[in-house]
C-alpha cells in the first residue's frame, strides 16, 4: 500500500522541454566574429610561432569556428605540420595556425 507522500511524487511537475530550453541558453552565448588583424601583427606572431618546438608547453590563444568565439588553450606541443598550418597540442588539440593569435611559451 502506498502513503501519500508517495502518491504525491507521481504528480511533480515534469519539464518536458528541459533540453530545449538547455539548447537556447547555449546559443544565447554570445558569438564573436573573426577579428582582422594587421599585417605588423602577423609579423610579430610569426616571430613568436618560429621559437615554437615539439615538446615544449605553450599558451595559445586562436580563434575557433566550431564554437565561434577566441578560446584559450595551453598544453605540450605534439606536432607542427608547415604544409597543412595545423599545431597540434597534448595529441587532440589541432588548431589551424592561420587562427592563432597569441601564442605565450612557458
Amino acid at each position: 500500500m502506498h502513503n501519500k507522500s508517495d502518491r504525491a511524487k507521481q504528480f511533480l511537475p515534469f519539464d518536458a522541454l528541459k533540453g530545449f530550453r538547455e539548447a537556447l541558453k547555449e546559443a544565447e552565448i554570445e558569438q564573436e566574429e573573426k577579428r582582422d588583424l594587421s599585417e605588423d601583427f602577423y609579423n610579430e606572431l610569426e616571430k613568436e610561432f618560429n621559437k615554437i618546438q615539439i615538446g615544449i608547453y605553450i599558451k595559445i590563444n586562436y580563434y575557433s569556428y566550431k564554437n565561434k568565439k577566441y578560446l584559450e588553450v595551453s598544453g605540450v606541443v605534439t606536432n607542427i605540420d608547415y604544409k597543412k598550418k595545423k599545431l597540434e597540442i597534448d595529441k587532440n588539440i589541432i588548431i589551424n595556425i592561420l587562427d592563432i593569435v597569441k601564442i605565450d611559451i612557458l
